[in-house]
C-alpha cells in the first residue's frame, strides 16, 4: 500500500511586514526539495481556513517572491476562528466560536501540519488550535519584536531601516528650519523598534512606553538645546508611550479585531505640548505603515529563510504545538504555551538603556 504523501499547510496572519513571502518561499521549497511534502497555502490567515480558500503551492509559485514586501498569501488582523464577527439583519455585531469549522477544512484537504507566520494574536489563536488536536509551527513575525520566547522577530531589522532613514531626512530639515521634530514610531506597548531607531538616528530624546516620560523634563531638554545654541531637537517617540500617571493616546478601537486598540496620535500630541510650553517651533511626523512596507533587508531575508526551512523540518519530523525561535545565533524551539499572551518588552535594565543615557540622550526622566 503506497504511503500518503505528508502535506503541510501554509498561512500569513496579522500585519504584514518585510520578510513574509521570504519565509513562505523557506517552507515550500524545502518541504518539497527536501522532504518531498505537499504544501497548501490559505488566503488572508485564518479567514481563508474559514471560509474556505486555499491554493495548492509549487515551485513556480514561490519563484521569485524572496525580496518582495507584503505577503502573497494576504493577511488579516481581523480574522479569529475563536472570535468570528457576525453581524445581525440590522447590523448588530456578535461573535460566535467558528473554530470547528476551520479544523474540519484542514482535516478534509489532508493537511498533517499547520504553519502559522505571524505576532503574537497569530500565536495565541495558533496555541488554541494546537490544543484542538491540530499540529501547528508557528514562525514569529512582527516589526514590534515583542514575541515572547525569541531574541528577534524577522520585519524588525528592515523596519529598523525604515525608520532610520526616515529620522535621518527629518534630521535636516529640523536643523534648517530649526525647529523641534517629533517621529512617532510603531510598535504598540513595546519600545524595541523606537529604541533602536532613536540610537540609530541620534534622537536627542528616546520615549518609549516602558519608560512613562514627564513633559516637564522633555521641555526641559529642548530649551537647554535651545540656548547651547543647538536650535533644534529630535523627539522620537513611541505610538504606546504615555506621560506618567497619564494614559495611552488612541486613534480607533476596531472591535472585530484580535487586538481592538490602535495607537496614534501621541507624536501630535508631544509636539503640541512643546510648543505650547516653551514657545519653540515644533512639528510631528508618524511614520506609520511605511515602518512595515518594502524590501526585507538582507539579514530578514536570510532569517526568514532559516525560518522557514526550519519549519518544514518540523513539519516532516511531526513536531507540533511549538514556535521557532532565534537564541544566540541557533535556530529552536518554544512551546507555543509559553508564547501566547504574553509580551516581550524593553527591560529598564536592559544594555541599550545604558548606550542611550551615556551617549547623552533622555529618555524623558
Amino acid at each position: 500500500m503506497k504511503k500518503k504523501k505528508v502535506t503541510v499547510g501554509v498561512l500569513t496572519g496579522g500585519g504584514d511586514c518585510p520578510g513574509l513571502n521570504a519565509v513562505i518561499r523557506g517552507v515550500v521549497k524545502a518541504s518539497i526539495s527536501k522532504y518531498d511534502m505537499g504544501v497548501v497555502g490559505f488566503e488572508d490567515g485564518f479567514e481563508g481556513l474559514v471560509e474556505r480558500r486555499s491554493i495548492p503551492m509549487d515551485w513556480l509559485t514561490v519563484s521569485g517572491i524572496l525580496t518582495q514586501g507584503g505577503t502573497i498569501l494576504g493577511t488579516s488582523n481581523t480574522a479569529n476562528p475563536f472570535r468570528w464577527p457576525v453581524k445581525d439583519e440590522k447590523g448588530k455585531m456578535s461573535f460566535k466560536d467558528v473554530s470547528d469549522k476551520a479544523a474540519a477544512y484542514i482535516k478534509e484537504l489532508g493537511i498533517d501540519s499547520l504553519v502559522c507566520i505571524g505576532g503574537d494574536g497569530t500565536m495565541a489563536i495558533a496555541r488554541k488550535l494546537s490544543q484542538k488536536g491540530i499540529r501547528i509551527v508557528g514562525v514569529p513575525k512582527t516589526i514590534d519584536n515583542d514575541i515572547w520566547g525569541t531574541d528577534i522577530t524577522f520585519g524588525f531589522d528592515s523596519a529598523l531601516q525604515s525608520a532610520t532613514e526616515a529620522i535621518d531626512k527629518i534630521h535636516s530639515t529640523a536643523m534648517s528650519h530649526h525647529r523641534v521634530m517629533v517621529v512617532e514610531i510603531m510598535g504598540r506597548y513595546a519600545g524595541w523598534l523606537t529604541l533602536e531607531s532613536g540610537i540609530a538616528a541620534g534622537g536627542d530624546i528616546i520615549l518609549i512606553p516602558e519608560i512613562p516620560y514627564d513633559i516637564k523634563k522633555v521641555c526641559a531638554v529642548v530649551k537647554k538645546r535651545s540656548k547651547q545654541g543647538r536650535r533644534f531637537s529630535i523627539i522620537v517617540v513611541s505610538e504606546g508611550a504615555k506621560p506618567i500617571g497619564g494614559k495611552l493616546v488612541v486613534k480607533q478601537v476596531v472591535e472585530e479585531s484580535t487586538d481592538p486598540i490602535r495607537l496614534g496620535g501621541v507624536g501630535l500630541k508631544i509636539a503640541r505640548d512643546i510648543e505650547a510650553q516653551t514657545g519653540l517651533e515644533s512639528r510631528a511626523t508618524i511614520l506609520g505603515h511605511v515602518q512595515r512596507g518594502g524590501t526585507p533587508s538582507p539579514y530578514d531575508r536570510v532569517l526568514a529563510t532559516r525560518f522557514g526551512v526550519k519549519a518544514a523540518e518540523l513539519c516532516h519530523s511531526g513536531v507540533g504545538g511549538v514556535m521557532v525561535a532565534v537564541k544566540g545565533s541557533d535556530i529552536v524551539t518554544v512551546p507555543l504555551s509559553d508564547v501566547g499572551g504574553k509580551t516581550r518588552l524593553v527591560d529598564e535594565n536592559h544594555p541599550l538603556i545604558d548606550v542611550a543615557k551615556n551617549v547623552g540622550t533622555c529618555l524623558g526622566v
